[in-house]
C-alpha cells in the first residue's frame, strides 16, 4: 500500500510514475483541471488518499469490532469512492453526498457478506511451474462484526470448519444483512422525497467534515440525474441482498444473478429508481 500512496502523492503532484493507473489519473486530473479548476483536484486527492490509508489499515483481515465499526470501514472505503467519483464529475452537492454515504455503507456491508464463503474458507494450494505446491500464504478469516458474532453465539473455529453450519452463522448474517438493507431503504425513501422536492427528512451525518463543506443549494433534480450513474451502485447490493434472503441467509448458498442485474440496472437508470 506504500507504492501506492506514494504513487498517488506522485501523480497528483504532477510526477505520475510509469504505471498506467497513475497515467490514465494524470490525464483524468488534467482535463478536469481544465475544466473545474484545482479544488476538484484536491478533494479526489483527498478521498482516495483515505481510501488507501483505511484499506492499508485493514490489510490483515481482522474482524469489525462493531456493526458500528464495519459501516466506518465502508464510510471510509466505498462511500469515499462514490465521493471521489462524484467530485470527477464535478459535482459538490449535500444532498447527493448524504444518499451515497448510505448506498456506500450498505455496498460495504455487502462486500463483507459476499466475501465470507471465500474468506472462511481454507487457502487452495497452488502449484509452482515445477510442480511443487507453494506455501500456504493466507489464513481463513471471518469478518463479521464482533459484536453481532458474541450476540449469536458465532465461532470463527467452527465457520472455518462447517461453514453453512456452523451455529448462529445464519442469524448474524441476517442481523448484518439488515442494516446494510436499512441503509438502502434510506436512499430509496431519500430520493423520493428530494425529487418531490422535499428536504432528505434527516440530517447529514457528515457535513462540515472535511471535503463535506457546501455553498448554496442548487437544482437537486438536476443534480440527481447528473449523478444517477454513481448511486446505481445500490443496485447489486440491492439485488445481492434479494438473493441472500431466498437462501434463507445462507451465504454459502447464494446463487448469482446471471441476466437479471445488468436488465435491473438498466431499469433503474432509465426510471432514475434505485
Amino acid at each position: 500500500m506504500k507504492f501506492w500512496q506514494e504513487s498517488l502523492d506522485n501523480t497528483f503532484a504532477g510526477r505520475p510514475p510509469r504505471e498506467p493507473i497513475c497515467l490514465l489519473l494524470y490525464k483524468a486530473l488534467q482535463d478536469l483541471e481544465e475544466r473545474a479548476g484545482g479544488a476538484t483536484k484536491k478533494s479526489i486527492k483527498f478521498w482516495v488518499s483515505r481510501l488507501v490509508k483505511t484499506r492499508e489499515r485493514h490489510m490483515d483481515n481482522r474482524p469489525y469490532a462493531s456493526l458500528a465499526g464495519l459501516e466506518d470501514y465502508a464510510e471510509n472505503t466505498y462511500s469515499t469512492m462514490m465521493y471521489a467519483t462524484l467530485a470527477s464529475t464535478p459535482l459538490r452537492s449535500m444532498h447527493i453526498d448524504h444518499l451515497a454515504s448510505h448506498i456506500g455503507k450498505a455496498c460495504g456491508i455487502v462486500a463483507v457478506l459476499r466475501g465470507i464463503p471465500v474468506l472462511a474458507a481454507p487457502a487452495q494450494p497452488v502449484k509452482t511451474p515445477s510442480g511443487v505446491n507453494a506455501p500456504i500464504t493466507r489464513e481463513p478469516s471471518l469478518l463479521l462484526p464482533l459484536d453481532v458474532m458474541a450476540e449469536e453465539g458465532v465461532k470463527e473455529e467452527e465457520v472455518f470448519r462447517q461453514g453453512p453450519n456452523a451455529p448462529g452463522l445464519q442469524d448474524a448474517v441476517f442481523k448484518v444483512a439488515t442494516r446494510a438493507n436499512d441503509h438502502l431503504i434510506t436512499a430509496r425513501e431519500m430520493l423520493k422525497r428530494l425529487k418531490e422536492g422535499q428536504d432528505p427528512g434527516h440530517d447529514f451525518e457528515h457535513e462540515g467534515e472535511a471535503e463535506h463543506i457546501y455553498g448554496e443549494e442548487n437544482d437537486t433534480v438536476r443534480e440527481i440525474r447528473q449523478s444517477f450513474g454513481v448511486l446505481l451502485e445500490a443496485v447489486p447490493a440491492a439485488q445481492f441482498l434479494e438473493n441472500l434472503e431466498k437462501a434463507n441467509f445462507d451465504p454459502f448458498a447464494v446463487r448469482s444473478s446471471g441476466w437479471r442485474l445488468p436488465w435491473r440496472i438498466w431499469q433503474s437508470l432509465s426510471k432514475e429508481r434505485l
